[in-house]
């Protein structure tokens, strides 16, 4: 991961460390430099979230407009919808 690609929200990621390891998850939150939030909807909710340092996760080229819009707009995004466009999302991906 190049330094200057920054994390966004709705960002799709892959989970590279952890017992999450190899699944995807988006972005729904970011800390700081170093950390952000991630939820998939399913085993991680959005009212949970998992803070991930963001070295362990590969960032992927696609952003999620439905959930970065929900997010902006109402400052949240339902569970069934991040696990839409997670799957949507690795369909495409072929995984």
């Amino acid at each position: 991961m190049t330094m200057d690609a920054r994390p966004q929200i709705g960002q799709f990621v892959k989970v590279l460390r952890g017992k999450d390891e190899e699944s995807f998850a988006v972005i729904v939150a970011i800390v700081d430099d170093r950390f952000v939030m991630i939820a998939d909807g399913n085993k991680r909710r959005f009212d949970q979230p998992k803070k991930k340092n963001v070295l362990h996760l590969e960032l992927q080229p696609a952003i999620s407009q439905e959930v970065s819009s929900s997010l902006l707009e109402t400052g949240r995004v339902t569970n069934a919808k991040l696990r839409y466009v997670i799957q949507k999302f690795a369909y495409a991906k072929g995984e």
